[in-house]
């Protein structure tokens, strides 16, 4: 093997999207990270409907290939991809994409679960899925489609999420990968198969859907006109864990238990991993999902709306011409006073508001509370609902946790905000251990490593990680007292 092989993840978020590469050091056996490019995943508006640009996210990875080819040259060994969850692409008999996927924020999965639950109750979709019933999932996409008649439903030969479908133009092989397919409440966790009862019940034409493959399978190889326009030798292509969340908890720095999980991004989601899933009435009712991970693991876990708040105040900012970055954000509401105005994270008005600032004001008023005003008290009341709901959630996965719940590890771009994992540790009375910040690029190289013959397994890759990237500990403070704010929290609670 290269004394520094390199392995690149295509690493896509809701808000940006990268290509990384691992340098693998095979002589100190450590990992570096290097950041190839990063782009924007770019929306746009059609008829009023809100889709994924994803032939300008698709240019943009093959811009940072061909930066990777010319930087690495032949030492690339392989290459993985990853994204959000739930949404797709329809694919036609030819093999051609019909239409941008629509984005998962699209007003067209209104009232769709009520619709669904007219055909299967929420009883028998969580005992067949064991996922958290979100607006957005794949379901309700897939079923607005199918009623509607929409763009090209009826001429669609196959469903492909967006890291097979990037995957799928990379190598030319066609699959659908476990873990992000177990974010479309439609894969059963316990028969690891697709669920025939969900499927033939809603007309969701099952012919769609193919066998799934497992995490860490390498699919094929870069095909000849990917070779050409980057420059990439035939680098194998792995099917990672396609959900971004699956590939983050890969990149646990070692093997301790005892400890919850958290992924903070966009999205913060926080769980255990389990090696079977849960789905008794009481996870149904407390909300949890049961995504599938890499080796077989399970992801028990609550999605929370996260920096998604943060995203959208401050593009409400920038409407106004106030231009905040991130180490402002946080310094702003370091000075301001804590625990005067909370909102539930998780209420519907959050999830695709014309203006996050109006929603959020709204919202405290109607709670009997004083809005926030400042753009500094906005923040503040952000960062402390957040840490008062991960301290919701923290305390429910308790009655799950195999052994008693120690701390919590923080993985993800979100681990950046140490303000936030502080008041996070003083809130929950635990130690918040950071991870890598760049944990989902990190997981999915260590799952390449695996497939490819320089790792030996899941636990050996978690060791690596611990040694190659720095961790950082938040303990409690003894002297702050969050009782009164707790009690106000959980009264406003949607769920």
């Amino acid at each position: 093997m290269k004394q520094s092989s390199v392995y690149l993840a295509v690493d896509l978020g809701a808000t940006s999207g990268r290509v990384m590469a691992g340098v693998w050091l095979a002589d100190s056996q450590t990992l570096d990270l290097e950041v190839v490019n990063r782009f924007p995943t770019s929306t746009t508006k059609i008829n009023g409907s809100l889709h994924w640009d994803i032939l300008d996210i698709f240019n943009s990875i093959k811009k940072g290939l061909g930066e990777a080819a010319r930087l690495y040259g032949d030492r690339i060994e392989s290459i993985g991809v990853d994204s959000w969850g739930v949404d797709y692409a329809l694919i036609d008999s030819s093999g051609a994409i019909l239409g941008n996927p629509y984005h998962y924020r699209d007003s067209r999965t209104d009232g769709m679960q009520s619709e669904v639950q007219k055909h299967v109750s929420k009883e028998e979709i969580y005992s067949e899925t064991g996922i958290q019933f979100l607006f957005f999932n794949t379901i309700y996409q897939l079923y607005s489609e199918v009623i509607g008649d929409v763009g090209a439903i009826r001429s669609a030969h196959r469903i492909l999420f967006i890291p097979d479908l990037i995957s799928y133009w990379l190598s030319g092989s066609m699959h659908q990968e476990r873990t992000i397919a177990s974010t479309s409440q439609l894969l059963n966790p316990k028969t690891g198969v697709w669920s025939q009862v969900l499927l033939e019940s809603l007309d969701l034409m099952p012919g769609l859907f193919m066998p799934v493959v497992e995490p860490g399978t390498i699919v094929g190889v870069a095909k000849p006109e990917i070779r050409k326009e980057t420059k990439l030798g035939e680098v194998p292509i792995v099917a990672v864990p396609g959900h971004d969340t699956a590939s983050a908890f890969v990149a646990l720095p070692g093997n301790r238990s005892g400890y919850a999980i958290m992924s903070s991004g966009t999205w913060s989601l926080i769980g255990l991993e389990l090696k079977q899933p849960q789905l008794g009435r009481e996870t149904l009712e407390d909300g949890f999902s049961n995504e599938i991970g890499y080796d077989g693991t399970v992801r028990f876990l609550k999605n929370i709306c996260g920096m998604w708040l943060i995203e959208e105040c401050r593009r409400s900012w920038a409407e106004l011409g106030r231009e905040y970055e991130y180490d402002e954000i946080v310094a702003m509401a370091e000075a301001s006073p804590r625990m005067q105005s909370l909102i539930d994270p998780v209420a519907p008005e959050f999830a695709a508001p014309e203006d996050m600032l109006v929603s959020i004001a709204a919202f405290c008023r109607r709670t009997g509370q004083a809005a926030p005003e400042s753009d500094a008290a906005m923040v503040r009341c952000i960062f402390d609902s957040l840490a008062l709901k991960y301290r919701y959630v923290f305390r429910k996965l308790q009655a799950y946790s195999p052994e008693p719940l120690q701390g919590l590890y923080m993985l993800g771009g979100g681990a950046r905000n140490r303000l936030l994992n502080q008041l996070t540790a003083d809130v929950l009375g635990v130690s918040v251990v950071t991870g890598p910040a760049e944990a989902t690029a990190i997981g999915s190289i260590a799952v390449q490593m695996i497939s490819t013959g320089a790792l030996e397994n899941l636990n050996s890759a978690r060791d690596v990680i611990g040694n190659s990237f720095a961790s950082e500990v938040f303990e409690p403070s003894v002297n702050d007292q969050f009782d009164d704010a707790v009690i106000l929290f959980e009264k406003l609670l949607v769920s």
